[in-house]
């Protein structure tokens, strides 16, 4: 009797926790943690390269970091078909663990190789546990509940970031914690993923069975893309910005070490700064976007990435410094993570979804980090021609040709996309 009363309240409890909300509440949890523990470490290993190579250096590195992470895709991929992504994202989040600890023990000193290596490793971490999460998502949700809940729960990692930037700027500030002893706190967050990941599994809210990727469907994508002028299009707009943003980060870089010099300040003020960010981009999320979309349409809303950007490049040109930078940083990031995503995800609408999967998968995993060495390799050819200040003013210039550029996409996409659209209707 015992048993079968044991057995009808699991039954319960499943029902219960299969709820519409309730699951998407799980899953928002979990994406504001990942995104929490990356906003933990990030500033940290903003900071830490600041203060071991300097900002002229970061292209280089940014270069290293695309190649290494082309590199942990392919091997991502071959342990996914191996093993299921399941059994991949709770051996990511242990593995992950293990490394931001051994990060911690060898950040007692000021090793410059270190410091490079827990950079890069940021970077692999960001992507890769946001692509697990993703990817553990599209197992829980169909088409018709992924577009009414996938918007709270991509909230889940706005408030993380900006919670986690602010925690981490609180810890530095109020406690006796330094730089390095955030690597401990993200680990502990990452623990908790692990944990709320194997609870999720155990009461079949995600798949747990090993489900492995297609590599022809990968192919696919690839001939996709070559064969259809639309989808070229949209590739060409998403990536724009991978061309401009680094442009952008490397002269607020250069704001952030030449204003702060003291590692433990930079580490504050850049975790600060994060949170800003988030809290910016959560608002446009959340009011700005869908009273933009809803009353001037998907044109108004792509437009306002680029037009912001090249509006305040302009007005750091004009004025140089600290606030001005963060505003350009800001609108990059911030509208690149709010108004942007929602009004890129509409592009994909008139696509047939299984081209549209195998699209954004390479735009996703291979594209963003090819233009990213592009925007780096045009910072590196500038460099010996100018000292910094020249450098300055010639990466503004280029950054707002880029956003022409970009807004002339936008022009002729809009137009394809409303001639897709039509036919789709008839």
């Amino acid at each position: 009797m015992e048993s079968s009363t044991q057995k009808y309240v699991a039954v319960k409890q499943r029902a219960w926790l299969q709820n519409p909300i309730v699951r998407s509440a799980t899953m928002f949890a979990n994406f504001f943690l990942i995104i929490m523990a990356l906003y933990q470490i990030k500033p940290a290993s903003r900071s830490l390269i600041l203060g071991a190579i300097g900002a002229d250096y970061l292209p280089y590195l940014w270069i290293g970091s695309a190649i290494v992470l082309f590199v942990s895709i392919v091997i991502y991929e071959h342990l996914l078909d191996r093993y299921g992504r399941f059994k991949l994202v709770l051996g990511t989040a242990a593995v992950f663990i293990a490394i931001l600890v051994l990060f911690w023990l060898g950040l007692k000193g000021s090793s410059p190789v270190l410091a490079i290596a827990f950079y890069i490793f940021v970077d692999l971490f960001g992507v890769v546990l946001v692509e697990q999460f993703w990817s553990l998502t599209n197992s829980v949700y169909g088409t018709h509940d992924g577009k009414k809940w996938y918007g709270l729960v991509g909230t889940g990692g706005l408030i993380g970031g900006a919670v986690g930037s602010a925690a981490a700027a609180l810890l530095i500030k109020s406690t006796p914690l330094q730089t390095r002893d955030l690597l401990l706190v993200g680990a502990a967050i990452v623990m908790v993923i692990f944990l709320l990941t194997w609870w999720l599994g155990q009461q079949k809210i995600i798949e747990s069975t090993s489900i492995k990727s297609s590599t022809s469907a990968k192919k696919r994508g690839w001939r996709h893309l070559l064969e259809s002028r639309y989808l070229l299009l949209i590739a060409a707009v998403l990536l724009m910005v991978q061309l401009v943003s680094p442009m952008i980060e490397f002269q607020f870089m250069h704001i952030i070490e030449d204003r702060y010099t003291e590692r433990e300040a930079r580490t504050e003020a850049l975790s600060f700064f994060f949170s800003i960010l988030s809290a910016f981009a959560i608002t446009v999320n959340l009011v700005i976007t869908p009273l933009l979309l809803r009353r001037f349409g998907l044109l108004a809303g792509l437009l306002v990435q680029p037009v912001m950007m090249f509006i305040s490049t302009f007005g750091f040109i004009l004025n140089p410094g600290l606030w001005s930078a963060s505003i350009m940083k800001i609108s990059d990031r911030g509208l690149s993570y709010s108004i942007n995503r929602a009004s890129k995800e509409l592009l994909y609408i008139p696509i047939d979804s299984e081209v549209m999967y195998q699209v954004k998968g390479w735009i996703d995993m291979f594209g963003y980090r090819m233009f990213k060495i592009f925007g780096a390799l045009i910072i590196v050819a500038l460099a010996p021609w100018a000292e910094l200040t020249s450098i300055v003013i010639d990466l503004n210039w280029i950054i707002m040709l880029g956003c022409v550029v970009w807004i002339g996409f936008l022009v002729v996409l809009y137009r394809d996309y409303l001639a897709i659209s039509q036919h789709h209707k008839q």
